[in-house]
């Protein structure tokens, strides 16, 4: 067995095991969708989901409002969660994540200009001016960092986490002294949105977000293997023929653009991509070919959690209303 192998291989028998189980994954992430879509003010039986036996107005609320929320969960929550499988890859620190390299907090600066200080802007964009915002945020982040990465002629790691410190230092200065600037509205609006939610889902922009979180995920899989080789060291990785200055492109480009597409719809969204990949490797893994789609899965499992709350919270608004 070569060393690529024992770096990017996986035994017959871990194969027959961990596949199957990262099937089950997917089934009952099916699942999971399928109760979370019942959930909520307006009752809809999970048999009417099934069989497609609803009113017209739980139809009205399924894909209207629950579909869209549903499905948006599982692309902010997987672009989140594998996106920190990469990153914790490519620093080989089990402590980083997408917010480590500055694009999180960009983009909450952008947004805060906008909500701040460009009105006219904003009503421009209307209700898409925030995810704009945002979305422009994080690539001005990965523009910053590619620049002062190369400064030493490669593409460094070091110099790379070192931007985005500063890049994340400087950025939620700007935030707080926007905050001070900020009037009551523009207070509640820009809390509102640093905390995140995922109750203003809309089908655009969960086809927007999927058109971008997809095809990043799926390089990023398809760098998997190199991934692996790299956690032996960027010179041990190059005499076994990895690109590593391309590949260390790819996962920042990637991670960038998924990261700021997934904040764009939802806001900022802590602790998926930190978490969830420590959770997939002590049940199945470092390997990147099963850690990457598997944190996709669980980053959703994530992200689930918050919709059968906001139902709760909804009811019991009710209640208190009635009462």
């Amino acid at each position: 067995m070569t060393l690529f192998e024992k770096a990017g291989g996986m035994p017959v028998l871990l194969k027959r095991v961990k596949i199957p189980a990262l099937l089950l994954l997917g089934l009952a992430l099916l699942g999971v969708a399928m109760v979370a879509a019942s959930i909520g003010a307006v009752s809809i039986p999970l048999s009417g989901i099934i069989g497609g036996d609803l009113t017209d107005q739980q139809m009205a609320v399924l894909n209207s409002i629950r579909l869209p929320r549903v499905l948006l969960a599982v692309i902010v929550g997987g672009a989140l969660a594998v996106s920190g499988a990469a990153m914790q890859g490519l620093f080989r620190n089990p402590l980083a994540d997408p917010g480590l390299i500055g694009i999180a907090t960009s983009a909450a600066l952008a947004v805060a200009m906008v909500i701040v200080l460009a009105g006219p802007i904003a009503g421009y964009f209307g209700l898409y001016a925030m995810s704009v915002a945002a979305f422009m945020g994080a690539l001005a982040a990965c523009f910053v960092i590619f620049r002062f990465a190369k400064l030493s002629g490669t593409f460094s790691v070091t110099y790379m986490l070192l931007t985005g410190i500063a890049i994340n230092a400087l950025s939620a200065a700007g935030v707080g002294f926007l905050t001070f600037l900020s009037d009551d509205q523009q207070l509640r609006t820009l809390t509102f949105w640093t905390m995140g939610s995922l109750g203003g889902a809309l089908w655009v922009s969960v086809i927007v977000a999927t058109t971008i979180v997809v095809p990043t995920g799926l390089v990023l899989i398809r760098n998997a293997r190199e991934l692996n080789v790299l956690l032996l060291g960027e010179s041990e990785a190059r005499y076994l023929g990895v690109d590593v200055e391309r590949l260390k492109r790819r996962v920042v480009i990637c991670t960038a653009l998924s990261v700021g597409a997934a904040i764009a719809v939802s806001g900022i969204i802590g602790f998926v991509g930190l978490v969830v990949p420590h959770l997939i490797r002590l049940t199945l893994g470092p390997d990147h070919r099963l850690l990457i789609p598997a944190s996709a899965i669980l980053g959703a499992y994530c992200c689930f959690s918050q919709i059968p709350s906001r139902g709760q919270l909804l009811r019991q608004r009710k209640c208190r209303s009635v009462s």
